[in-house]
């Protein structure tokens, strides 16, 4: 059995595509996924399974357009995969602010093409690192006055850093 974090991407923003948690655990225990438990409204579920990841990632998304009548992309990683990715976060700077780091977690493998044609100064002072299909970023003044835009081909959603390590938390007492 595989533990595993799926990463819902826009739901329960301002009252739209509402995705409530209890419903959410409901519809993946129906899955057939095991110890189900959700964290914060955002959209974060871990369970554990023996399905591949590819299929819990098609399975969640027909499932939610089925029952709430909205496509979902969802990004799924393994306890193991969010673990390397909680283990350091290389745009951190000196101190103890996290509000403003962030990881986009990426839906499939980004455009080649398009990581190339990205030229990240153009955002300064924010950063960006793209390792493997997460995007790091730090906000050096804020999400909410970036400029910081990206197109990888490919669907992401973003979670701050203290939510990252939280989840780690909670996939690991799966383990």
């Amino acid at each position: 059995m595989t533990s595993y974090i799926a990463l819902l991407r826009g739901i329960n923003v301002g009252g739209h595509r509402p995705v409530p948690m209890a419903d959410l655990r409901e519809l993946c225990e129906a899955l057939g996924f095991e110890r189900v438990a959700t964290y914060i409204q955002s959209g974060n579920v871990v369970f554990a399974s023996d399905a591949t990841p590819d299929a819990v990632q098609r399975r969640i998304e027909a499932a939610i357009a089925e029952r709430f009548g909205f496509p979902v992309d969802v990004a799924v990683r393994t306890h193991a995969e969010l673990a390397a990715v909680a283990a350091d976060h290389p745009l951190a700077p000196p101190g103890p602010n996290e509000a403003f780091l962030h990881v986009f977690f990426l839906g499939g493998d980004p455009d080649p093409e398009r990581v190339t044609a990205l030229d990240p100064g153009r955002f300064a002072p924010d950063e960006m690192l793209l390792r493997g299909r997460e995007l790091y970023v730090h906000y050096a003044n804020g999400a909410g006055r970036s400029k910081l835009a990206f197109d990888f081909g490919v669907p992401a959603t973003a979670r701050n850093w203290r939510t990252v390590r939280a989840l780690l938390t909670v996939t690991a007492a799966l383990e």
